[in-house]
């Protein structure tokens, strides 16, 4: 099961929803309407709690297990040990130290409903659980768009996820997608964070409800974007300097940028340069990269890199790509991508284009 989504053992039903598309997995609750969050927290069968229970052990050497009958009974409590355990299904999802706070599902949402106020508001598209619950995932839209030009625009989303076994922080995410191609950019601005991360304590739920505060989101990132990819979109590039910029992009280690420096085009993986080959080759035929913000532009150069992980690279599944986008490789070659063109169109560091 790759998908890895949580069935509730009880019903039956897969913990996920979604706003009108299906997944590529094609399972959960689609609507037609964007709800709520009390709505989307029922939709995606996240209406569950968690708790921290102590944990015990047995003491063998006092039990003779003589009978059939003869139970065993914990006697030794784990001291700073606990079990966290979804009280609906009695399920253990984890275990957690002594100062380990549980983040309930409900708390998540309250992030992303502090946002924005008034009409317009946060629009959940998806959200779900994997595993027995243990990690849950939420993506809403912000209000309004990033226009770059007359006819190219990018929604604003926000992602998160968090977890109930003790393996991992809250993470928040903004996430734009262009609306064309769909493509996601992953764009985090240097002097603004794009991503923050929350440890499960005790001040972790007020840490939460001011997280949009922490990471400058809102309207400010959105706008700071608008203005660096309008301004992208005028700066100019030649074919040969986009190949270099991917070649720079796309490289795996320090080994392969010295090589590229040094010329040493024989030292490079057939498996680099193939990918390379790929990427330029997207920047140069694709139909989304012929619009007047993108042809020729430092704009079209990072949406060739961020666009040839969301709609060309092949993953062995769903689940995979969006790891990638999200989280892995192609969010490193992205955030490389963006620094990149920062640079090319500042012309405050031409170095990285300075090789054969």
């Amino acid at each position: 099961m790759a998908h890895h989504l949580n069935q509730n053992e009880t019903t039956g039903a897969y913990s996920f929803f979604s706003v009108k598309e299906r997944a590529w997995h094609g399972l959960g609750t689609i609507v037609e309407q964007y709800p709520t969050s009390a709505e989307a927290i029922r939709f995606a069968g996240l209406d569950y709690t968690v708790e921290k229970r102590p944990l015990f052990t047995y003491d063998t050497e006092n039990h003779t297990g003589d009978s059939e009958t003869d139970l065993l009974i914990p006697e030794i409590e784990v001291p700073n040990y606990f079990a966290t355990i979804r009280k609906d299904t009695e399920q253990v999802l984890g275990v957690v130290g002594k100062d380990y706070e549980v983040v309930q599902n409900t708390d998540a949402f309250t992030f992303f409903d502090a946002i924005v106020g008034g009409e317009e508001g946060i629009l959940y598209e998806t959200a779900g659980a994997l595993g027995k619950g243990e990690r849950i995932f939420i993506t809403a839209k912000l209000p309004g768009y990033i226009r770059v030009g007359r006819e190219d625009c990018i929604e604003k989303y926000l992602f998160l996820n968090t977890s109930h076994d003790g393996l991992g922080s809250i993470t928040a995410a903004f996430t734009p997608i262009r609306v064309v191609c769909n493509n996601t950019l992953n764009a985090a601005m240097r002097n603004l964070s794009g991503a923050i991360k929350i440890r499960h304590t005790a001040s972790a739920n007020d840490r939460l409800k001011q997280a949009h505060t922490l990471m400058g989101i809102s309207s400010n990132l959105g706008h700071e974007l608008e203005e660096v990819f309008n301004y992208w979109a005028k700066v100019r590039i030649t074919d040969s300097e986009v190949k270099k910029l991917i070649q720079v992009a796309m490289a795996p280690n320090k080994e392969t940028l010295n090589n590229l420096t040094a010329g040493k085009t024989e030292e490079l993986s057939s498996y680099y340069t193939n990918t390379v080959d790929k990427v330029y080759e997207y920047a140069m035929s694709s139909p989304t990269q012929q619009m007047d913000t993108t042809a020729g532009t430092v704009f079209g150069a990072y949406n060739a890199i961020t666009g040839y992980f969301q709609n060309v690279r092949s993953y062995k599944n769903g689940e995979a790509q969006f790891k990638s986008i999200i989280e892995g490789t192609a969010k490193q070659r992205a955030q490389t991508a963006f620094d990149l063109c920062m640079d090319f169109s500042k012309h405050i560091s031409d170095n990285f284009l300075q090789f054969n």
